[in-house]
């Protein structure tokens, strides 16, 4: 098969094609002929040298794909009722920029009614991420009064950023999102969020202002850093940090008397060394409430551009820029 590889730590032109033997699927694993793969930015780190596979995983980069089930074992769990030949996305831990890869079963789903297998393929490291995430470490929902939260989005016009502020206003909640220009602001607005221009306004002053000094209930950070600090002084009472990500750095300093007054909570974590146990119980709870909001339309992926796959290095130099909104897409 077809496969891009990472020759060499550095930069996006490390990235080349090659041929690979096609993987062979394991005891509860499946073969997918894949049709296309997300770019994600674990992708970019990995290439840089910065996020390894973990151990066991395919040293190809390509976290999720699309495409067709052509072998594997299907005589265990098989919560979706999933066949040779049905069309699925899938959680990987590595090995999406390939024509075949290998998955666990318990980390396919049947490609909703209505996308496309690109629109699938932008699915599942977005929405695993948000819904374990913003749903289950969050606990973004009604509160105790029956009301619903609000919530602030980093990044908003990241994949990401675009799946919080869908989900999140499917579920009846106010979304403040931050982006970098107008265009990426106009992008938040148009999903249902109030978009801040972080290079034109404080995000914190800002939040205050259209909450009353309130705050929010919930954040979602992929910033970290010195961030931190200044997000716990906008949590609401009851509050709830989420950090997803260290794009501002790994170190943060905090007000230890702020979190006890205000009883704050700070979580996070990372979903590609996470058992397959877990990953399998997301996807269920995925199938449950959100395939359908994305069979309705209330949510979908927003894609920003398909390269193919054989330009992946393009398709990561457009991803260091940052000027993409949405999903940078890979096709067979």
């Amino acid at each position: 098969m077809q496969a891009i590889e990472i020759t060499k730590p550095g930069a996006a032109d490390t990235l080349q094609p090659t041929e690979r033997a096609i993987p062979c699927p394991g005891p509860g694993e499946v073969l997918i002929k894949v049709a296309a793969a997300g770019v994600n930015r674990p992708d970019v780190a990995q290439r840089q040298g910065n996020y390894p596979a973990p151990p066991g995983a395919s040293d190809l980069p390509g976290l999720e794909v699309s495409g067709e089930l052509v072998g594997g074992d299907f005589g265990g769990d098989n919560p979706f009722g999933l066949k040779l030949g049905d069309s699925v996305c899938a959680l990987l831990t590595g090995g999406g920029y390939a024509q075949y890869a290998v998955a666990p079963l318990l980390q396919c789903l049947p490609v909703p009614k209505g996308l496309t297998l690109i629109e699938a393929a932008a699915l599942p490291e977005n929405y695993f991420t948000v819904w374990g995430n913003l749903f289950e470490r969050g606990r973004l929902g009604a509160t105790a009064k029956g009301t619903s939260e609000s919530l602030l989005v980093h990044g908003g016009s990241s994949g990401i950023g675009v799946t919080a502020i869908q989900l999140a206003r499917a579920f009846g909640h106010r979304v403040f999102a931050t982006a970098g220009n107008a265009e990426k602001c106009a992008a938040c607005e148009k999903l249902g969020a109030h978009a801040i221009n972080y290079h034109e306004q404080d995000f914190v002053e800002e939040v205050h202002r259209l909450t009353e000094g309130k705050g929010v209930d919930v954040i979602l950070d992929m910033v970290a850093g010195d961030y931190v600090a200044r997000e716990l002084g906008l949590l609401a009472e009851e509050g709830r940090l989420v950090l997803i990500a260290d794009l501002g750095g790994k170190q943060a300093n905090i007000d230890a008397l702020l979190i006890m007054q205000r009883r704050l909570t700070i979580t996070g974590s990372t979903l590609r060394s996470r058992p397959i146990e877990f990953k399998a119980a997301l996807a269920r709870q995925l199938y449950e409430r959100v395939w359908p909001l994305l069979e309705s339309g209330k949510a979908r992926p927003v894609i920003h551009q398909v390269f193919p796959a054989q330009e992946a290095a393009k398709a990561h130099a457009l991803m260091e820029t940052s000027t993409h909104i949405g999903k940078i897409m890979l096709q067979w």
